[in-house]
């Protein structure tokens, strides 16, 4: 009797989820993060990362080592998953960098080091070809039309801003779009919060450096948990418009944190994330632990990054602390 299609990738996970399980093991808990504040300097909290199995051979800056451990993440997914594509969610924004930095040194005319990223589903260098032919064929078709809108931009009107601004937008919407058709209820959720986070912000900044509606119409994503037709008409009414807004949606336990500051939001959203894949350890036949997995390593490299560039910067331990996020262990 032939295997049906639920089977078959139920067994396939139940070997990736395990090594997973193997893995959360290493995730670092609040004791961790406290041992790793009681550290005097930042060279003394490289030592106890050194200590932890952090980095690799030839890394000395801090960059370097939480670089070296985002690559650790993706190469063990890359091991667990024959289709790494099922994670292009998280690669998108990528790629998407990579076309503004594409236009900009081709507009520019200048080499730049270290201006593409890696982990992305398109090869950084196909992306230089298309914006440097004017071949945009040559680019996935959720790319191609946005790439030649945002070259004609850059390149008729020199607006820099609102290139960037068509390119962010895509991206959001590509993300949001992948996600939302994975059939994965946490990358459901995921692609939620971040695309509604992401127009908030927009819709927050606005207010504070006078953009329109025009603006903020080409600028927000469209996404279920925000009407983005209100929260436009609330930004141009003001910054007290957007929190009443705010209030009448599933967001108005965050309105406190947005009036703290944008740091403050984001550590709420990150915080969220983790209470969204808590119950994915409890899960074990599908891609949602690996999601998890991946979250909480992208969530535990910030926490760590946060508390590097507070010993390097001497800023006061209670301040470091109430921004480092909620460890997912």
């Amino acid at each position: 009797m032939q295997q049906s299609f639920n089977e078959m990738t139920d067994k396939l996970y139940i070997y990736a989820v395990a090594r997973i399980r193997s893995k959360e093991l290493l995730l670092f808990t609040k004791s961790d993060i406290e041992q790793l504040m009681s550290c005097k300097t930042e060279k003394e909290c490289l030592g106890f990362l050194a200590d932890k199995g952090w980095g690799k051979d030839g890394v000395e800056t801090s960059e370097e080592l939480l670089a070296a451990e985002r690559e650790k993440t993706w190469d063990l997914l890359k091991e667990l998953v024959q289709d790494i594509s099922v994670f292009n969610t998280f690669l998108y924004g990528n790629d998407y960098h990579n076309l503004k930095a594409a236009i900009k040194q081709v507009y520019k005319n200048i080499e730049l080091p270290n201006l593409y990223l890696s982990n992305c589903t398109i090869d950084p260098e196909l992306i230089k070809k298309a914006v440097s032919e004017q071949d945009f064929s040559l680019l996935p078709e959720h790319m191609q039309d946005v790439a030649k809108n945002a070259y004609e931009i850059q390149f008729h009107t020199g607006d820099s801003q609102l290139c960037d601004i068509v390119i962010d937008k895509a991206a959001l919407d590509t993300i949001y779009a992948h996600g939302k058709a994975s059939k994965s209820e946490l990358l459901s959720q995921y692609v939620e919060l971040k695309v509604a986070a992401a127009d908030i912000n927009i819709a927050i900044r606005s207010v504070k450096t006078g953009k329109d509606k025009d603006f903020l119409e080409k600028a927000l994503a469209k996404c279920e948990s925000l009407d983005i037709e209100k929260l436009i008409t609330s930004a141009t009414k003001g910054i007290e418009a957007i929190y009443e807004y705010l209030n009448s949606t599933v967001y108005s336990d965050a309105v406190l944190a947005i009036k703290e500051s944008s740091q403050a939001f984001e550590r709420w959203c990150d915080n969220r994330i983790i209470e969204l894949i808590r119950p994915q350890k409890y899960n074990p036949f599908t891609l949602s632990p690996l999601v998890a997995y991946l979250l909480a390593r992208e969530n535990e490299i910030k926490t760590v990054r946060i508390l590097l560039s507070g010993k390097r910067n001497d800023i006061a331990d209670n301040v470091i602390r109430e921004r480092l996020r909620e460890m997912y262990v």
